[in-house]
């Protein structure tokens, strides 16, 4: 008998969609979120007191405290994300004692987690000069430089927490990001190895060895530590609790399995590919994902049912997530599905959009969809993401016609339509992934950064150049130009991390000779 798929739990009714079920990306991921380690050091001297000097009923000096105990309070406060209340007792504290290191280090935390690493860096710098020798300090150094490209200075800091806190293991994963950065792989793998030995369970190092080898190809080790994406912070508690049977990829012919889209946008249509295998094995396949994405997907064969809130979801056998599939069918680089197109975009929609780019950019003009910009809350976001400007070279180029893909249109490029002339903007229109699928089936070329743009158009067997930060996601390996997941797409990498105009050089480059004849274009 079938299990009722969700208990009623405080997550029960909300959507099944990426903002709920985040990427799950903490800690080890080629652009993983800062995980801040504030260190406060017992004052060697006599303490110093601030606020009012009134006496409690007690008789101790109320208002009084050391700045220990106000340090206590803006950690408090910095981890509560009170920021500004964090902020201003950090200043006064320096305000008394300017050169207080563990205030000078908390102000640093508080730059860092509002949007200003070179004053972090400026200040965690200040605090190691007047009390050398803070493991943690240097720690956060390390992720610092890595926001900033100075991948030497972040691999000098990661080295120097490690040499002062060997058995740290945080500060060894924090290490191995900035060899990652490097293309120091073996370093990398060393230190998570390392890590992985002083504690077994640490999940941000158990992910991060599954992104190294997954970017390698080895694939089947790489499934496995994959898995502990589920018990990092960032993962854990992104689903209700489900009282169904976890699927192991065996046979249920007469029940239902549930797949549950749980990571961003990008990795439900990247592993979508997987659930006509899963309708192999069972007689219903039950899909939970964002509502933005269940038009596209319920065309998928095999697809039975599909929605995209919790308490929609009818009762089913067993139930697994999207991204678990590839190592439940224990995919290797030459076993990916990678049968393009396994989607198709609605014919009403695609025959109304080659209605209307026959008026702005009729034949035989080429029609080239770009998109610059990814998720801001991504954890790699200042990474893979571009201002338009940027990408001026390209319409300097002139090989067509370019359409925004570009959903939300950035209010800050929005100001400057200058920057990139004659765009033609539809975004306002793309009001789900099944009217972009159906622009983008117009088009003859789509260049993006690593969004789900780049895996919309990969999945729809269209032409994709795809431009990669460094360090890059793992699923699209290291050093090739193309990729097995998508047989149409084109890669272009930075050679170093931060260097985007070599990249949009040697697009525009591409761009510059006639994309029929373009070797690598991506057609086929």
């Amino acid at each position: 008998m079938e299990g009722r798929g969700c208990a009623k739990t405080p997550g029960h009714g909300k959507q099944v969609r990426s903002e709920i079920c985040k990427e799950l990306a903490g800690t080890g991921r080629s652009g993983s979120p800062l995980r801040w380690r504030p260190h406060y050091d017992r004052p060697s001297c006599d303490p110093t007191f601030i606020g009012r000097m009134s006496m409690s009923s007690t008789g101790t000096p109320a208002g009084k405290e050391t700045a220990e105990q106000a340090l206590a309070r803006a950690q408090a406060a910095t981890q509560a994300k009170r920021f500004g209340e964090a902020h201003g007792i950090c200043k006064d504290v320096l305000s008394s004692s300017p050169d207080h290191p563990s205030a000078l280090a908390l102000q640093g935390v508080i730059a860092a987690h509002t949007g200003n690493p070179e004053r972090a860096i400026e200040l965690l710098d200040r605090a190691l000069h007047c009390h050398p020798g803070v493991a943690s300090w240097h720690a956060n150094l390390c992720s610092l430089y890595r926001i900033l490209n100075r991948v030497q200075d972040a691999v000098d800091s990661g080295k120097e927490a490690v040499r002062l806190a060997p058995d740290n293991a945080d500060n060894l994963v924090n290490l191995s990001l900035a060899f990652t950065d490097l293309d120091e792989h073996k370093n990398a793998i060393a230190c998570l190895l390392r890590a992985i030995g002083l504690n077994p369970s640490h999940a941000d190092a158990r992910l991060a060895l599954a992104q190294n080898l997954l970017a390698h190809g080895e694939f089947e080790p790489g499934w496995l530590e994959y898995e502990w994406r589920n018990e990092t912070e960032a993962g854990r508690g992104q689903l209700p609790r489900i009282t169904s049977a976890p699927w192991n990829g065996m046979r249920i012919p007469e029940g239902r399995v549930l797949l549950v889209g749980d990571q961003g946008y990008g990795d439900t249509l990247q592993f979508a590919r997987y659930i006509p295998l899963v309708a192999e094995r069972c007689k219903e396949v039950i899909l939970g994902c964002s509502a933005e994405m269940a038009s596209l997907l319920s065309r998928i064969p095999g697809v039975t049912f599909c929605c995209h809130r919790w308490n929609e979801i009818p009762s089913h056998a067993a139930y697994t997530r999207l991204s678990s599939l590839p190592g439940l069918f224990h995919t290797t680089l030459e076993t990916i599905p990678n049968c393009a197109p396994y989607l198709t975009s609605d014919t009403a929609r695609r025959t109304k959009w080659a209605g209307r780019l026959a008026e702005v950019a009729p034949r035989p003009t080429q029609r080239i969809g770009i998109a610059w910009s990814g998720r801001p809350t991504h954890p790699n976001d200042r990474r893979r993401s571009l201002r338009l400007a940027q990408l001026a070279p390209l319409a300097a180029t002139k090989p067509g016609a370019f359409i925004s893909l570009q959903k939300p249109f950035p209010q800050a490029d929005a100001v400057n339509p200058g920057d990139f002339p004659d765009l033609i903007d539809f975004t306002s229109e793309l009001t789900d992934f099944e009217e972009t699928a159906a622009l983008i089936a117009n088009l003859d070329l789509v260049v993006t950064v690593d969004t789900s743009v780049g895996h919309l158009t990969g999945a729809l067997g269209k032409p994709v150049w795809i431009m990669l930060a460094k360090a890059n996601d793992w699923r699209w390996l290291l050093e090739r130009s193309d990729s097995p997941w998508y047989p149409t797409a084109r890669l272009f990498r930075q050679p170093r991390p931060g260097a985007w105009p070599q990249v949009i050089s040697a697009v525009a480059q591409a761009l510059s000779v006639p994309l029929e004849t373009a070797p690598g274009s991506g057609f086929r």
